[in-house]
């Protein structure tokens, strides 16, 4: 007989889709305040854990088709080479670069370089987390 988990997919549904909306809060809020990559990645990870306890593990990597370990070594690369690109032009390891743009929807905005050193170690963050979750799980 199979469980009838009804209420546990509806509301991890509505639950993935809350803690995926704050990680891209806690993601662009970590110029200015605390947060960024770091955290933004690991509630992106908690929320596709969280798919993984409530649907069965062949379900969500026939919808994610993603290989994590790749996913984490993108970002690292990305981290590394966004430090690294500083050094071409002359300036320190991580040194970072903005400047104030006038995008057509959002008006007068600040764009970093620093954003995209988060976007590396959130990638890094996801990949890592889920691939370590992912290989305990497959233990038992």
């Amino acid at each position: 007989m199979k469980p009838n988990d009804v209420i546990l997919h509806s509301v991890t549904k509505v639950a993935v889709v809350i803690i995926l909306t704050f990680s891209i809060y806690l993601f662009y809020g970590g110029h200015h305040n605390p947060g960024g990559g770091f955290i933004g990645g690991l509630s992106v990870a908690s929320g596709l854990v969280l798919l993984y306890l409530a649907f069965d593990i062949e379900t969500v990597r026939n919808n994610i088709p993603v290989d994590f370990k790749i996913v984490a070594a993108v970002g690292v690369l990305i981290a590394v080479l966004t430090g690294v690109s500083s050094l071409f032009i002359g300036k320190p390891f991580l040194n970072q670069a903005f400047g104030y743009f006038d995008l057509p929807i959002f008006g007068k905005t600040e764009l970093a370089t620093a954003v995209l050193f988060d976007v590396g170690v959130a990638l890094a963050v996801i990949g890592t987390a889920v691939t370590i979750i992912l290989s305990i799980s497959e233990d038992g």
